[in-house]
């Protein structure tokens, strides 16, 4: 099973967020209940979770609480049909994107090989977990007007959490590691 390192998003930021994400749900009608809006940081093949944790703990120790820098939209299209925010691939979560990737390698971990040719993002609707699918043309239409917003904004990260790959919120998370405050 493929496991998820992803970064999550204080209160104030993860309420502007959904409010998008809400926004293209409601209209399109693709969730019963929409996903946790994150940043996928890295894709971790079978690991041997007590390894992966300890491996995890030590790479975010010196890590603190940062900001990421939401820039306009970015749209993955068939068989994806996802529609996302783009983040900012420079700063902190990129260095710890690297390092996450790299330390990972190093102890054995099945990750991804070239994290350069990843687009950092954060979904707001796609076909994963969707009570339907939707048409081409309503992907076209949300992924059109999510660019037209022109969306730019800072938003915090307050902690990385292991995830299952599954959309029960209570099942999911398989560790979460909290960020220094500053």
């Amino acid at each position: 099973m493929k496991y998820y390192l992803v970064a999550l998003f204080d209160k104030g930021s993860y309420s502007y967020i959904e409010e998008m994400q809400k926004s293209i749900c409601k209209k399109y009608k693709i969730y019963k209940n929409m996903p946790v809006l994150h940043i996928t940081l890295e894709i971790i093949g079978d690991p041997d979770i007590e390894k992966l944790s300890k491996v995890i703990s030590d790479i975010l120790k010196p890590y603190k609480k940062f900001k990421v820098e939401l820039n306009g939209a970015l749209c993955f299209d068939p068989p994806y049909k996802s529609v996302n925010l783009k983040v900012e691939s420079k700063g902190y979560i990129i260095r710890l994107a690297r390092n996450i990737n790299d330390t990972l390698k190093l102890h054995g971990f099945d990750v991804r090989d070239n994290i350069e040719n990843w687009d950092l993002h954060i979904s707001l609707a796609n076909t994963n977990y969707a009570v339907r699918e939707w048409t081409s043309k309503e992907y076209i239409a949300a992924c059109e007007s999510t660019k037209k917003d022109n969306f730019h904004r800072m938003a915090k990260i307050d902690r990385i959490e292991l995830w299952k790959p599954i959309n029960n919120k209570k099942e999911m998370v398989v560790k979460s590691f909290s960020l220094r405050d500053f």
